[in-house]
Parts: C-alpha cells; structure tokens; sequence
C-alpha cells in the first residue's frame, strides 16, 4: 500500500467512486476545488493501480493552529485493515510539521461509524444542530496534535 500526496488529477478518479463505495450520493459535498486548492494536504492511497483511499483536508487559513480533515473514503475492498487510521496520522504528521496543534472534522449525527471511529482515534465530540443551516445537525470532532 502506498500513500502519497494528492495531485488535481486524482479528482476524476475519486469523484467516480464515492457514491458507490458509500452506497449513496454524496459526490456533492466533495467539489472539485478541494483538489484543486488543498491537493498538497490531501492524501491517496494505492494498492498496485487500485485506489485504496483518500483523504481531503488542509490547514486553517483562518486559524493558524487548526488542521481540518473534510472528506476520507476507503475503497470497500480494503476496509478493515486499518488504512483510514495511516491516512489520519499521515495527515496529523502533516499538520504537525507546519505546527498545527488541533485537527478538527465533522460528521452527521446518524453516520454511527463515522462517530465511533473518530472516537477511536482520539477525537471528542460535540453536538450541534444547527450547524449547517436550520435543521442541519451535525457531530463536529476535535483532536488535539500535543
């Protein structure tokens, strides 16, 4: 498996997939600007010619300390073996290096594994029902990098 930083190209290829790999339509929350401006903070993750994974995400313009991780999808061939966790602490590596010492993402209140998952790796969590808009709920996590 090998994981390497994205490239603006990497798009068409993960646009094609994440519907099916979730099961649903959720291409919409993932346009194509993440790749084109945060591709050096996003991750892909390769198994031969098969993309295996990714994850988008990138450093807070706004808040210096902050890291932010907005999308992460694993092909659901290689689930389980433990390749979200090297994609989130490759990409905490990242924020380290640039002095990051908080790494923030979200999630829906009914993405049950979403949740326990972050849990697992260190995350708190916190409601808001709000968050995106009236009757927008969702679980917003943080972790700190120290």
């Amino acid at each position: 498996m090998r994981v390497r930083p994205a490239a603006p190209a990497d798009y068409d290829r993960i646009i094609a997939v994440v519907d099916g790999w979730w099961g649903r339509e959720v291409h919409g929350i993932l346009p194509r600007l993440f790749l084109d401006h945060f591709h050096r903070t996003s991750l892909v993750a390769e198994a031969g010619d098969d993309l295996a994974g990714f994850l988008v995400g990138f450093l807070s313009p706004s808040l210096p300390d902050t890291a932010y991780i907005h999308f992460v999808g694993v092909n659901p061939a290689f689930r389980g073996a433990g390749l979200a966790r090297r994609l989130y602490e490759d990409f905490f590596a990242l924020a380290r290096a640039d002095g990051r010492t908080t790494v923030r993402a979200l999630t829906s209140p009914q993405n049950t594994g979403s949740i326990a998952f972050h849990k697992a790796m260190g995350f708190t969590a916190g409601h808001a029902p709000a968050h995106d808009g009236p009757e927008t709920p969702r679980v917003l996590f943080r972790r700190s990098l120290t």
